[in-house]
């Protein structure tokens, strides 16, 4: 799996980059309308809207936008109407892939990730057929220069179900969700300063070449484009050369 997760590391450690682009915005304060609306304005009685706030803040989100986009949520006058839709399909190499989506237009949503599927070989599959690979897990990294040692005692004293020490040096922290916020929390008064979110991440892995891996990093980025999809998980497998010669 260690491809599959330098892959999602080099994902986090690009965000404030990406969060540059309005669209980033635009997708975090949709997730701010809906956790609010599902669990409350109170960030610390509600564990969703407590991970979106911290996702808007990581993403340099003015504190005013978030307050904003929460009262709408929690029932203000712009209050907006999304439904949560998750759809499973396969990229080329058998690569499974979960698109998770908030949108106002069901049909226009699935036409869309449907279409964007099609384009790089893959298709849309029925309800069940991928999910069942996949956890949720609340999953934190940290670069190469921290203390191995001090990392793991902190995190398993914290909580924390595993600590993975990737072959680039950084470290992997795996949480069962309900921890994740308290894990991190512990950590970061520790001095442990990590990004990571509660992600869907697979049982079993595909390794892929590099012909496929480009075509599947194409998928993701272009589902991941579209203006109702929220997240996409994957178990593709590539291998670090590989990622590398694609970034570049």
């Amino acid at each position: 799996m260690a491809g599959h997760s330098k892959w999602a590391n080099i994902k986090h450690r690009k965000a404030a980059q990406d969060a540059k682009r309005g669209k980033i915005f635009t997708k975090i304060i949709r997730e701010l309308v809906v956790a609010s609306r599902q669990g409350g304005a109170e960030i610390m009685d509600n564990p969703g809207l407590r991970q979106t706030v911290d996702k808007a803040l990581a993403a340099n989100m003015k504190r005013d936008t978030i307050d904003k986009a929460i009262q709408r949520g929690a029932g203000g006058p712009e209050t907006e109407n999304y439904d949560e839709q998750i759809y499973e399909g396969y990229g080329v190499g058998g690569v499974a892939i979960l698109v998770k989506c908030l949108t106002d237009n069901v049909n226009r949503t699935v036409s869309q990730v449907r279409s964007t599927f099609a384009k790089a070989g893959g298709s849309l599959s029925t309800s069940g057929s991928v999910s069942y690979l996949f956890k949720q897990r609340g999953q934190l990294f940290f670069t190469a220069d921290t203390d191995e040692y001090d990392l793991i005692e902190a995190a398993l004293d914290a909580g924390a179900d595993d600590i993975i020490s990737h072959t680039d040096g950084s470290f992997e922290v795996l949480t069962e969700p309900k921890e994740f916020i308290e894990v991190k929390m512990v950590l970061h008064k520790a001095g442990f300063i990590g990004s990571g979110e509660i992600t869907m991440l697979p049982s079993t892995s595909v390794t892929l070449k590099l012909n496929e891996a480009g075509t599947i990093m194409h998928l993701v980025n272009a589902l991941e484009e579209l203006d109702d999809v929220q997240d996409v998980y994957t178990n593709a497998d590539i291998p670090t050369n590989i990622i590398e010669e694609l970034l570049e």
